[in-house]
């Protein structure tokens, strides 16, 4: 942390492992994948910036799929991975056939199973083409945060498409397809088909898929012995993969690029919570007199605590009601995935050893490792008061949001009663007590179009928001309509996407 340079491979590998964990992808899928997507645009012999296109592509691939969650949730409680990923890039027929699949998932027979994903397959086909415009947009987005070309970050837009043109959005196919999507598609089929059947079968289905997701010509290029990689390697092996000159990162573009994957990590929720806990726990850190290198670590650290919550099913954090065993035993092991997602890098595992404490306890009543003061560092009890005061303060399922007097006696009593540090909060009650610093308005957005915004990011619907605002249902969309022209979107998600990376999700309303 004191050369304050990380390089952006570095954040993007670990934005693919979160991905691998929201998507219930055998974890290191992505990291392996790129490997032989760039090991195949070796063979084929593609110039540096399709070279750099597939290395970032591939590693992004999944980037924005944790979009729509909420849908996703209610369609298929069970997930998608396991009945429509191996054959996502089959045919129409067999891909539908896996949808099916995913949707009729759970308890009952055969025939239940079928009745079940009937009534819901009508929703799914409405709905599909939004959801996959939403994707590709956070994708493209998220890709953009993180430091990364327009090069890179504008091929999102095709990244669902396929060779023979039957992609969900029908934008390109065959050779307006860029080259460096029809490399990541058969790298990123081939190893997970790996993971299912081994090398060699694995490259026999994606020849059978030659012509229609793949283009032949890539697909020839395609042995067993690229899909051959040691496990432990991963990592090394996609450091040393990717093109040089390799992409840096320094001072404000490390906060920038952490707070892309702050957004990715609550995209579940749509409320800041991440960047609104970092900047809250760095101002509490100033009060206290903290170093201003430690001031720089624990805000970033907030930044990414939570990246790990993409591991748990998006059901559980909206259930109200206490949680079964199983589900609080998700809940309880995400600071677990948020070390192990940042642990990788040399740089953010620094952080991730102040993030997987942010729900420790001083009396070791916390998790996930029960740990007690003696093995708390100032840094981790701060961590840990900022983010309880953040979340008592935002609306949570079965719980609205506390005034901040009123979370303010609740932190004081965890304090007496020995459970949070005293000093970390004062420090956090002293910094929330402070007026916010004034938020210029980004990208030319009025007023008005800040407070439809902010409703946006917490999730109401056009309705909603007409009824917050006093307006009719038909302005609230105009003033939709033109945040979405303003800040260059077209969906609700990315919309979230944008305040959260600007620090407007958390914005107070007022009319």
């Amino acid at each position: 942390m004191a050369a304050d340079s990380l390089r952006v491979a570095e954040v993007v590998g670990s934005l693919c492992l979160a991905t691998d964990l929201g998507m219930a992808l055998p974890f290191g899928h992505g990291l392996h994948s790129t490997v032989v997507a760039m090991r195949l645009a070796d063979r084929i012999g593609v110039d540096e910036a399709t070279a750099v296109q597939t290395y970032y592509g591939c590693l992004l691939f999944y980037a924005g799929c944790t979009t729509d969650a909420d849908v996703q949730a209610e369609l298929f409680p069970d997930g998608l991975t396991e009945s429509w990923t191996a054959v996502m890039f089959a045919s129409q027929r067999q891909s539908m056939a896996g949808v099916f699949r995913a949707l009729g998932a759970g308890d009952g027979g055969r025939v239940r199973r079928t009745l079940r994903a009937a009534a819901k397959f009508p929703q799914t086909g409405r709905g599909f083409k939004h959801h996959t415009e939403a994707l590709c947009e956070v994708a493209e987005m998220l890709a953009s945060g993180v430091g990364l070309p327009p090069t890179v970050s504008e091929m999102f837009r095709l990244m669902t498409e396929r060779w023979d043109g039957e992609g969900p959005l029908r934008r390109a196919s065959a050779e307006d397809l860029p080259l460096a999507i029809r490399i990541v598609h058969v790298a990123r089929d081939a190893d997970f088909q790996r993971h299912l059947h081994g090398p060699a079968r694995a490259v026999d289905v994606v020849r059978e898929r030659a012509g229609g997701a793949f283009d032949p010509e890539i697909v020839t290029a395609l042995t067993p012995d690229l899909l051959v990689l040691e496990e432990s390697a991963d990592w090394a092996s996609l450091m040393d993969a990717e093109p040089q000159p390799h992409l840096n990162l320094r001072g404000a573009q490390i906060d920038e690029a952490l707070t892309a994957l702050a957004a990715f990590a609550d995209l579940a929720d749509v409320t800041g919570h991440s960047a609104g806990m970092a900047d809250l726990a760095g101002r509490a850190a100033e009060y206290l007199g903290r170093t201003d290198d430690d001031v720089t670590m624990l805000r970033r650290a907030a930044l990414v605590h939570d990246l790990g919550k993409v591991a748990v099913p998006f059901r559980i954090w909206h259930h109200e009601g206490p949680p079964s065993a199983a589900d609080w035993e998700k809940v309880r092991l995400h600071p677990y995935h948020s070390e192990q997602i940042l642990s990788a890098s040399p740089y953010l595992a620094e952080l991730g050893e102040v993030a997987g404490y942010h729900h420790e306890r001083m009396d070791g009543s916390g998790y996930y490792r029960g740990t007690s003061a003696a093995g708390l560092t100032h840094s981790a009890r701060l961590l840990a008061a900022a983010d309880a005061y953040s979340e008592l303060t935002q609306n949570r399922p079965g719980r609205p949001a506390l005034s901040g007097d009123a979370a303010a006696a609740r932190l004081r009593e965890a304090a007496r009663a020995g459970t949070l540090d005293p000093d970390a909060v004062t420090g956090v009650l002293e910094a929330a007590g402070h007026p916010p610093e004034r938020i210029a308005h980004p990208d030319g957005l009025t007023p008005r179009e800040m407070q439809t915004l902010t409703l946006l990011a917490h999730g109401l619907a056009t309705k909603q928001i007409g009824r917050t605002l006093e307006v009719t249902p038909k302005t609230a969309d105009h003033y939709v309509q033109q945040v979405y022209a303003k800040i260059g979107v077209s969906t609700r998600a990315a919309a979230a996407v944008y305040a959260m990376q600007h620090g407007l999700a958390t914005r107070e309303f007022s009319r």
